[in-house]
């Protein structure tokens, strides 16, 4: 189902029990959420926790919406401290352990009401809405739809308090172009004369869309009139509104930037802020920026658009040719230089469509140039050129849920496509749903890396997933090295890159067994298929002779058996053969097993790939508690310290 409430934040439906497991999914898929559980009544959810109090209270904090499957009165108790301005409150909604009731609680004019009717119309329930306007006139005035900005939200409760008392609307729209044939035609003194007392509801006009300019409104229950108190104003200009106005700004202009390489964006922005005061344009009209798709990458670019809080979208340099006929000022310099006669105007226009038009043509500063153009209805971002792509290297740790960081989560969560080896790809559990994966065998690192790159270019957000750390001896590297020596395409080239740590081997072993990593230690790699054997051996004897703890990767192979030999018998010639090693296997999966023995009772054979070894140093020591598990520990100084209070072991 395509979910009718629309958030730029991601909802959270919070269940507390394991039979709310199957509700809160059913819910969280209906809407686009996440699954949050609590972590000691839910085995599987996309984010588990420890306390609902203080998980509830953070959500709400961080304006996420939240669907809780609990006691309306409970999850009000719960969030009641934090409970200060219903115009910056998140919707909050509570459903009925058995799914029979939905309850907007906050935010009913910001998403709340339309989110329940929605949860409800899924699970065939019931959605308690209680707002007057919306039982009344079927439509919240102080949350207008997506693709529109209240601009005086606060005179919104005297209005709806006037409509409700009995009064009349007149109804203010933009030009007749954007308004449709209707209100063309009524301003121009055609209606019959006994239609005047009538509401104002134009026909739309094929330019209009689906629904035309302030079709919410139009198709309402408000009552409107030709003269009224209280006045409904949508235009894309600037406005100060009168007593008892409400002014809606619809998201109908495109923004078009040019610029040279590494310009300066507080330049950007002021010649952004130029192009809107000089057309007398609402800032809050703004849909988009765009540019051509060499300046995916521009710092400028994304400053412009995030200083208006709207997405930066780029076309191609051909379908910016393409609006060659309607440029009013085309340059062959341009042309000669990215292969289009304009680039602030060409992509303004291509992104209001043939139906759209160039309404403030090009402006320069030093180092850019900005043009408007408007389109003839809403502008969807997400149906304009291409974004600039998003890759996150993404480490996973060993695979457990419990391992995943919430920031890897976040961005596993929010990533449209995912690339990984199988195995890693099917750790996610329930987190990768809906996604579009993309499997690889073991091996081919270059042509997964190469793969994710190539699909951010497109535009997408993608997970390039790693276990571990995605930094230690895994893909983000790659991912920089392909960046440095190029063997990716240009779009490639530009994406934007997050790398998002994971817990490693190396510290999943070292935590099972105790602090072996107490002291100097480093990480070593036996695989000879990327470094010569040669300069492994001189590693090898090298944190020898240094007394690092050392953490050997990629010990053995199918193949490859006489590394880890050749490693131990090299550390034997610098620490007793009682010096502690940790072989750790399947860490935090099934089949977990974590032991020790002593360097000199090594044996390769009772190592395999998905072993990590961890060899301590000379100081490294064993103890037994009292339960008998017995733990190794690095000390964190040597043992001729001075200034330490513990007992030394005795000769």
């Amino acid at each position: 189902m395509t979910p009718v409430f629309a958030s730029p934040v991601t909802p959270a439906v919070v269940i507390l029990s394991a039979s709310a497991a199957s509700l809160g999914r059913r819910i969280a898929e209906d809407i686009g959420g996440e699954l949050h559980g609590a972590a000691l009544r839910v085995a599987e959810a996309d984010v588990r926790f420890a306390s609902a109090k203080d998980h509830l209270q953070t959500l709400f904090a961080a304006g996420r919406p939240i669907v809780a499957v609990m006691a309306s009165g409970a999850l009000i108790r719960l969030l009641a401290p934090l409970l200060s301005d219903k115009h910056t409150e998140p919707p909050v909604l509570a459903v009925a352990d058995d799914g029979s009731s939905v309850v907007p609680l906050l935010g009913g004019h910001y998403g709340a009401n339309d989110l329940a009717r929605q949860i409800a119309s899924s699970l065939g329930a019931h959605a308690a809405i209680t707002t007057a306007g919306d039982l009344k006139f079927g439509v919240a005035l102080d949350q207008p739809p997506h693709g529109y900005v209240l601009a005086n939200p606060d005179k919104a409760k005297a209005v709806m308090a006037e409509l409700v008392a009995g009064a009349g609307a007149r109804l203010e729209l933009p030009s007749p172009r954007l308004r449709g044939e209707g209100a063309r035609r009524a301003d121009e003194g055609l209606q019959h004369t006994a239609a005047l007392d009538l509401p104002l509801t134009p026909t739309l006009s094929p330019q209009a869309g689906r629904g035309g300019i302030a079709a919410w409104l139009i198709q309402s229950r408000l009552p409107f009139q030709q003269e009224a108190r209280v006045t409904l104003s949508v235009t894309d200009q600037q406005k100060s509104a009168g007593e008892l106005e409400l002014v809606y700004h619809p998201k109908t202009l495109v923004l078009g930037m040019g610029c040279e390489r590494h310009a300066k964006p507080e330049e950007a922005i002021a010649l952004a802020e130029e192009a809107l005061a000089k057309g007398g344009f609402a800032r809050e009209s703004l849909a988009a920026v765009c540019s051509i798709d060499l300046k995916a990458d521009e710092t400028a670019i994304h400053a412009v658009a995030t200083h208006f809080g709207v997405p930066a979208r780029f076309f191609t340099a051909a379908t910016l040719e393409a609006e060659a006929p309607r440029l009013k000022n085309p340059s062959e310099v341009v042309f000669a230089e990215v292969g289009c006669h304009g680039v602030a105007e060409g992509a303004a226009l291509a992104a209001v469509s043939a139906a759209g038009e160039l309404v403030v043509e090009k402006i320069k500063s030093k180092g850019a140039t900005a043009a408007i153009a408007r389109a003839a209805d809403i502008v969807d971002p997400d149906t304009i050129g291409r974004a600039r792509g998003t890759l996150f290297v993404v480490g996973i740790g060993p695979g457990s849920e419990g391992w995943r960081s919430p920031e890897v989560s976040r961005m596993v969560a929010v990533s449209t496509d995912l690339v990984g080896y199988s195995l890693y790809l099917d750790l996610l559990g329930s987190l990768a749903d809906g996604k579009t994966r993309h499997d690889f065998d073991l091996g081919k690192e270059e042509a997964r890396v190469v793969h994710a790159m190539e699909l951010a270019g497109e535009g997408k957000t993608v997970a390039l997933v790693c276990s571990g750390d995605a930094g230690i001896y895994a893909m983000a590297t790659l991912v920089f090295e392909l960046f440095d020596k190029g063997g990716i395409t240009d779009a490639a080239s530009r994406i934007e890159v997050q790398v998002s740590p994971g817990i490693s081997a190396l510290q999943a072993a070292a935590a099972r067994i105790g602090a072996p990593l107490g002291h100097d230690f480093c990480t070593i790699s036996l695989s000879d298929l990327l470094t010569p054997w040669e300069h492994i051996q001189r590693r090898v004897k090298a944190a020898g002779e240094g007394d690092f703890v050392i953490a050997f990767y990629n010990p053995v192979s199918m193949k490859r058996r006489t590394q880890l030999a050749y490693a131990r018998d090299e550390l034997l010639k610098y620490r007793p053969a009682t010096t502690p090693v940790i072989l750790a296997t399947n860490l935090g999966r099934e089949g977990e097993n974590v032991r020790t023995v002593p360097l000199g009772e090594l044996n390769v054979d009772d190592v395999d790939m998905l072993t990590v070894v961890v060899v301590g140093s000379s100081e490294s020591r064993t103890v037994t508690t009292g339960d008998g598990k017995t733990w190794v520990y690095t000390p964190r100084g040597y043992s001729g310290k001075a200034d330490s209070g513990m007992k030394g072991n005795e000769a």
